[in-house]
This record gives structure tokens, C-alpha cells and sequence, in this order.
């Protein structure tokens, strides 16, 4: 492999861990949206997000930052033509972070609300616009150039739309089954997040199913590269999930954390396995995006580096929530 691949890989492995973490978070605020008046539910999500919620946005700036510095010329084309969902899901991340904080640290029954609300819509809108931007790449209408695509039909369009509802349903789906363990570990009773991570998968799953013939329709260089090169990570994905579901079905809470993460991980690479070499289809490479030789080896260099800081510390804040205490007050 050469550094450009080398470099894309990386930058792929930190996409699926915002998508696996930062994603779980999202969904947390989803199912706080529809908690309604379970205020032991709204509790058990505040208890798993709050120590990592921020820390995992950290998965997207890195992304950034490596697509910049790596692929400038489809950092420039992503973000001129997509703009608007960008901005959209920009503001979405800094509404809820701020909702969330100023919910619990509010005393008025009326701010609480006021807080809550934008949290969780929030919640649901952010994925919601980062899978329309993912729709628009995957099916060409990101051209190489700044704002060479249309801003509004770019990212407004069936495959778009269904990278956005996959989103918010992956994200759902990842928190539910995250919050099962959680609430096995907390003392409570997993039931209710177990029928919804059910239910959620199932209609997770008859959404892909049904987004085959969107695919085929509207974006037909995305289907065949998924029904031909990347195919074992489609059935691999599609394995994962039943047996997610039936590992929930028989309770197995701690199994079933690793299935989920596995499926949605093979969704993830089948993605960039379907389309390769291209980054921006139907025709611009990743050797055509790639900056100079000497910048991607620096850039490899100081990732490298910046790893040995920064994931150890990522791990044993992850470790140390898994051991916090449940507080129920």
C-alpha cells in the first residue's frame, strides 16, 4: 500500500468509530426524544452519554482534518457543494451540546423542557443531514471543483434521503442495544430498550432492503459496485444483524454489543469498498485527490504520534464510564 492508501484506510477507521460512537450518542438523544414521561429512561441515557459525548466528536475533527491535509480537492468539493447539510449538521452538534448541558444544570420545570426538546431533535436532524451528505458523494453528485455540483439537488434526491433515514435508524438501533447493557449493569430493567432496539433493527433492515431498488434506480455505479466487489460486506452485514437480533431476543446484552458494532462496521466499509479507487464517483481517484508524497508521509507521521496521546486516554475514559456508578436521583 502507498501512503495515499494508507492514509484513506485511516481516515476510514476514524469514520466508523464516530459512526459506532458519536452515532450511539445521537441515538441516545432519539430515544430521549420519545421517552416521553420515563424519567428513568431519560436518566439511564444522561448516565451513558455524559461522560463521552463530547470526546467522541473527536472522531469527526479528525476526519476533517485528515481530508483536508490528505484530499484537498475533495475536501473543496465536499464542502462547497454540500454546504448546506454541512452547516445544518453543524448546528445541530453545537444545539444539542449546548441543550444538554444547560438541561442539567436547569431547575425550572419550563427551561428543562425548552432544553430537552432541542436536544433531541437535535439528535435526530444531525445524523439525518450527515446521511444526506453521505448519499450525495456515494452517488456522484459531489463533482470535483468548488460548488461544481448543485447545492440543493446535490444533497435533495432519493439516495440522499435514504442515507439519511439509514442514519438515524443505525444510530437509534446502536443506542438501544448499547443501553440494554447499560441498564443490566445500572440495576434497572432492559426490557424496554430491548423492544426498541428489536423493533429498530427490523425496520432498520426492511429500509435497506427497500433502499436496494432506490440504489438501483438512482445511483446504479453505487448498486453494482455493492451487489458485485462489495458484496461480502453487504451478506456479512446482513449476518451480523439477524444474529443481533436474535441475540437480543434471547437477552444476550454484552454478545450483542459486538454483533451490532460488527454489522454497522461492514455497512461502513462496504461503502468505500463498492466505489474504490474513487473518492468523488464516477471518475476522480483517490491518486488524483491525494496531496504530494512528502505531506502524506508527515501527515502518517504525526497521526502516528498524536495516537499514542490520544487513544489510551480515549480508551480509559471509555473504561471509566463503563465503571461509573448509577446514580438515580
Amino acid at each position: 500500500m502507498d501512503a495515499a492508501q494508507i492514509l484513506l484506510v485511516v481516515m476510514w477507521v476514524g469514520i466508523t468509530l464516530y459512526a459506532l460512537l458519536g452515532g450511539a450518542d445521537f441515538g441516545g438523544g432519539v430515544w430521549d426524544l420519545l421517552a416521553g414521561r420515563e424519567h428513568t429512561n431519560r436518566k439511564l441515557i444522561e448516565h451513558a452519554i455524559g461522560p463521552v459525548w463530547e470526546a467522541n466528536h473527536v472522531w469527526l475533527i479528525f476526519v476533517l482534518v485528515v481530508l483536508w491535509t490528505g484530499f484537498p480537492p475533495v475536501f473543496a468539493a465536499v464542502m462547497s457543494t454540500l454546504y448546506i447539510p454541512l452547516t445544518l449538521a453543524a448546528l445541530g452538534i453545537i444545539f444539542r451540546g449546548s441543550a444538554f448541558v444547560f438541561r442539567k444544570a436547569s431547575t425550572e420545570w419550563w427551561s428543562r423542557r425548552l432544553f430537552g426538546a432541542a436536544f433531541a431533535i437535535s439528535s435526530l436532524l444531525t445524523p439525518f443531514f450527515l446521511g444526506t451528505v453521505a448519499g450525495a458523494i456515494a452517488s456522484g453528485r459531489v463533482p470535483p471543483g468548488l460548488a461544481a455540483g448543485d447545492l440543493v439537488a446535490s444533497w435533495v434526491n432519493p439516495t440522499s434521503m435514504l442515507g439519511g433515514v439509514l442514519a438515524v435508524g443505525v444510530c437509534a438501533y446502536l443506542a438501544a442495544v448499547y443501553l440494554c447493557d447499560d441498564a443490566v449493569r445500572a440495576g434497572l430493567d432492559p426490557e424496554g430498550f430491548r423492544r426498541r432496539a428489536i423493533g429498530t433493527g427490523v425496520v432498520v433492515g426492511v429500509v435497506a432492503l427497500a433502499g436496494i431498488a432506490v440504489l438501483r434506480w438512482d445511483a446504479p455505479a453505487l448498486f453494482a459496485g455493492l451487489t458485485h466487489r462489495a458484496l461480502p460486506a453487504v451478506v456479512a452485514s446482513a449476518v451480523m444483524g439477524l444474529a443481533s437480533l436474535g441475540l437480543l431476543w434471547a437477552r444476550g446484552y454484552v454478545l450483542v454489543r459486538v454483533t451490532a458494532v460488527l454489522a454497522v462496521t461492514a455497512v461502513m466499509w462496504g461503502w468505500p469498498l463498492a466505489q474504490y479507487p474513487v473518492m468523488l464517483p464516477p471518475a476522480f481517484t483517490y491518486r488524483q485527490a491525494a496531496a504530494g508524497p512528502e505531506v502524506l508521509v508527515v501527515t502518517l507521521i504525526v497521526l502516528g504520534a498524536g495516537a499514542l496521546l490520544v487513544l489510551p486516554a480515549i480508551g480509559w475514559l471509555l473504561a471509566v464510564q463503563r465503571r461509573l456508578p448509577y446514580d438515580s436521583g
